[in-house]
Parts: C-alpha cells; sequence; structure tokens
C-alpha cells in the first residue's frame, strides 16, 4: 500500500539505553527517504523529540498534535511543519489517526501502550483497516509480544488479530512490512455506520 504519512507513538522520555534515539533517527531517515510524513504527539521532548527534530533535519514533513494542557508538561515543539492544540487526548487521538496511513510504536510509557492498544483494538474492531507495527528495539516488547500470545492461547484473542500487531527491529523492514501491507484480511466487520462514527 501506498504511505503518504505513518503516526509514530513513542516516550517523551529518552529511556536508558542509546539504542532507543538511535533507532528514532534511523526511523527518522527512513521516513524522509521514502517521502512518508511524521505524525506524532508533538512534543520536543524524550523520543518524540529526537524523531521530530531528525525528520526536520532531513528535510522531511513532520506534523505534531499536542493537548493544551500538555504544551508545558511534554514541552511543544514549535519548529514543525505543523502543529496543532487540541482541547484533549480524545481529539488529540482522533485526528492522529485521521492524518496517518499506518501507525508505529516506539519504545515509550503507559500513553504509548495506551495509544498502541486503542489503535490496535479498533483495527480489531474494523474501524480503520491500517497497518500497525512495533520497532522492537533491543527487545523493549519481547516481554508484550509474549503477554498477546498468551492472551490467544487463553482464548481471549484470535490468532488472526494478533497477527494484526506487526513487530520487527529494524526500521526498514517495518516499513517494507507497511508497504506490502494488504487491508482487510484480518479483520471482525462491524456495521460501516458503527464504523464511521468511532473514526472518520
Amino acid at each position: 500500500m501506498k504511505l503518504k504519512s505513518v503516526c509514530v507513538y513513542c516516550g517523551s522520555s529518552p529511556g536508558i539505553l542509546p539504542a532507543y534515539a538511535d533507532a528514532a533517527r534511523e526511523l527518522a531517515r527512513e521516513l524522509v527517504a521514502r517521502d512518508i510524513a511524521l505524525v506524532y504527539g508533538g512534543g520536543k521532548v524524550g523520543l518524540m523529540g529526537v524523531i521530530a527534530n531528525e525528520v526536520m533535519h532531513l528535510g522531511g514533513q513532520a506534523t505534531g498534535i499536542i493537548p493544551s494542557a500538555l504544551m508545558q508538561w511534554e514541552v511543544g515543539h514549535h519548529g514543525l511543519t505543523e502543529l496543532h492544540v487540541v482541547k484533549d487526548m480524545h481529539e488529540r487521538k482522533a485526528m492522529m489517526a485521521q492524518l496517518s496511513d499506518g501507525f508505529i510504536a516506539m519504545p515509550g510509557g503507559l500513553g504509548t501502550m495506551e495509544e498502541l492498544f486503542e489503535t490496535l483494538t479498533w483495527a480489531q474492531l474494523g474501524f480503520h483497516d491500517k497497518p500497525i507495527g512495533l520497532l522492537n528495539v533491543a527487545g523493549f516488547y519481547d516481554g508484550l509480544l509474549g503477554f498477546v500470545q498468551q492472551m490467544v492461547t487463553q482464548g481471549f484473542v484470535k490468532a488472526a488479530q494478533a497477527d494484526l500487531l506487526m513487530h520487527e527491529e529494524h526500521p526498514d523492514k517495518l516499513l517494507e512490512r507497511f508497504r506490502q501491507f494488504e487491508p482487510g484480511t484480518h479483520q471482525h466487520k462491524l456495521d460501516t455506520g458503527t464504523a464511521k462514527s468511532v473514526l472518520p
């Protein structure tokens, strides 16, 4: 599929390993090389700042969406192509989804997990038909991937639904899987009117 923009969920902290920031810069380089715009949470600190700064440094496009209440905490990035200040987290996530052709979760904290699993649940329910992937830097997501398989073996998640969550260690491989992604192969289809009301 043709990717014009990808949403990246990642931490407002850098984490303890230099590999996390290195991977953020590598992902930025891959996005710019493939003419894919970055959509992200709008901050200039942590991994959010690393990937946005690298995209802009390389001449790419970066759009940030940040709630007004987090402008000071996450330190809104005013050096982007676009910065949207919205009223709350619900509006932030909806706009990020609307502007993106796919979703990548880098290492991050509770906010990154919340965004990832909401997006994954929307795909499971048929509210969107876009690729979702983990950039599994230094095995960061190994435990999470094991837990997802535990949900499958215990009968709470179908294997095809778990397969919606792609994962690779390197950005180029993950973006190549996104390019080869065929929409509509694993979703549970709901009434289209319901889906449109949740995610335009």
